[in-house]
């Protein structure tokens, strides 16, 4: 006889199709968009903000400000396992994402408010909020594809464009306005840069609310699950957690921090264990090859998160970025070159992975995995080069190595992050999809906080220097390689446990 569960869970959802994929995969995707947009306008300005509000342009407040930055980057994927729980079990996918879309907005522009307390406020409110949406905007690409069809990873790649295409505007946009838009104090611009993001998450929010519709039966809440009390308790718990995201990062420290997202790692660990246990050996492995995966993830990571601290203060302090007729290039649009180069590289590279699946060629996930960090590790050898042969009689680099070092570490992440969002919805145990996309995100957490940590380590009590960059990159290549071949290494032990996931 049929396992009629089964079949219906390999079915694909019958949607119009626009394009090869399901229509509604393109609201998504510009759902995505703006709350990249928003994130990512955060994400370039927020060390540079701080130490230039806070620390009066002092370079000592770099360390404060990475540390800052990890922990909010941490705390902003942890969440993303409540915030999957809450959509598996209280109110599903459509209502965790407007709610968290809602509190995410008010957080942004709460950034704009020039004193210390609102700003850690406005921080912790947009943490809360985009644990709500992150994870269940990308468990809903999953779902609109039956889950042997050979077109859920170009799906995830074509979303994660979406996701580029909003973090390539960003820095563009709000780069220029902080370097340009008034003559004013450049702290006074950045908080121009926080209204904007607020601006572009208000979007994401009116696109999804209108365009949900089209989603059908997908990402809503089972039938005993749809009152409004859930949604109303979901809001109370939202801002009950304000204040304990608040204290995370005014008073714990990125060390305590660290120890926490540890153990909740240990946590999830064990609950999708016990799930898989709850069907078979088979699934059993599966999990063990996903959580494997996971703690290579961790390590790419905290090299990669390095976009934020230390590359925003090689960029403003070591780098030489005058150019013709004495531009000067925004230290903000460095960071429009990874997007950049994913925009221009997911496509052919897309193609590659189908040519070569076509020839039972593509590398396996582990195997792809490998190469993302092995690509990490060549970005931070060209810094390494240039930090030790290239620095000038200023004690500045070229302005070529750190836009290089971007695009090989955009395509390592081209290799594992697209790949890692379809590998959970394929590896995940059925009912804890949405925890296990948490899970996939607390290992970016892990990686966040580290980075935070690394860079810290880099700026020291008095400000980043060349010799303490090329201390710290020389030993993110180190480690970088060593792990990416190691992995390439172990891959055909992980591809027995995955029992035939590709």
């Amino acid at each position: 006889m049929t396992d009629t569960s089964t079949a219906a869970s390999n079915a694909a959802p019958d949607f119009p199709q626009l394009f090869g994929h399901p229509r509604p995969l393109w609201m998504l995707f510009m759902t995505e968009f703006w709350e990249r947009f928003a994130f990512y306008s955060v994400s370039w300005a927020l060390t540079l903000y701080i130490v230039a509000q806070f620390f009066h342009g002092d370079a000592s407040g770099q360390a404060w400000a990475s540390g800052i930055f990890g922990a909010y980057t941490a705390l902003i994927y942890a969440t993303g396992i409540f915030g999957g729980y809450v959509a598996d079990k209280l109110i599903g996918y459509q209502r965790s994402i407007l709610i968290g879309a809602a509190v995410m907005a008010a957080g942004l522009f709460a950034l704009a408010v020039p004193t210390k307390p609102i700003f850690l406020l406005g921080l912790a409110l947009v943490i809360v909020g985009d644990g709500l949406f992150k994870p269940n905007i990308s468990s809903m690409v999953g779902q609109l594809y039956g889950k042997d069809d050979p077109r859920r990873d170009r799906g995830f790649t074509l979303f994660y464009m979406g996701i580029n295409a909003g973090a390539f505007v960003a820095p563009l946009l709000t780069g220029w306005m902080a370097a340009y838009f008034t003559d004013t104090a450049l702290e006074q611009n950045y908080k121009l840069v926080f209204i904007a993001a607020g601006v572009g998450m208000v979007l994401s929010f009116a696109w999804f609310w209108f365009g949900r519709r089209s989603l059908g039966g997908v990402g809503r809440p089972a039938a005993d699950k749809t009152g409004a009390g859930r949604s109303i308790g979901v809001i109370a718990g939202s801002l009950l957690a304000v204040p304990v995201i608040y204290w995370l990062l005014s008073q714990i420290g990125p060390i305590g921090l660290q120890w926490m997202l540890g153990l909740l790692f240990i946590g999830i660990s064990v609950l999708l264990l016990a799930e898989a246990a709850r069907h078979d050996k088979v699934q059993v492995h599966r999990v063990i090859a996903m959580l494997i995966i996971f703690a290579f993830n961790v390590l790419f990571w905290m090299f990669y998160f390095q976009l934020g601290t230390s590359f925003n203060f090689l960029a403003e302090n070591l780098v030489d970025r005058k150019m013709f007729g004495g531009w000067t290039f925004p230290v903000g649009w460095f960071q429009s070159v990874s997007p950049l180069a994913i925009l221009a590289l997911a496509p052919p590279l897309t193609l590659v992975w189908g040519w070569l699946a076509k020839r039972n060629k593509e590398p396996s996930i582990p195997r792809k995995f490998g190469l993302g960090l092995i690509f990490n590790g060549l970005g931070f050898a060209v810094l390494m080069f240039a930090l030790s042969r290239l620095l000038g009689p200023a004690g500045l680099i070229p302005f070529w190595p750190l836009a290089a070092c971007y695009v090989l570490q955009t395509t390592g992440e081209l290799c594992l992050s697209p790949i890692g969002l379809s590998m959970v919805t394929k590896l995940a145990p059925p009912r804890l999809v949405g925890a296990a996309m948490g899970g996939w995100f607390l290992s970016l957490a892990v990686g966040g906080n580290l980075s935070g940590l690394l860079a810290s380590s880099i700026s020291g009590s008095t400000g980043m220097t060349a010799a303490s960059a090329l201390g710290g990159f020389t030993f993110g290549f180190w480690l970088l390689a060593g792990a990416g071949a190691f992995l390439l290494l172990v891959s055909p032990l992980i591809n027995r446990l995955m029992h035939g996931v590709k």
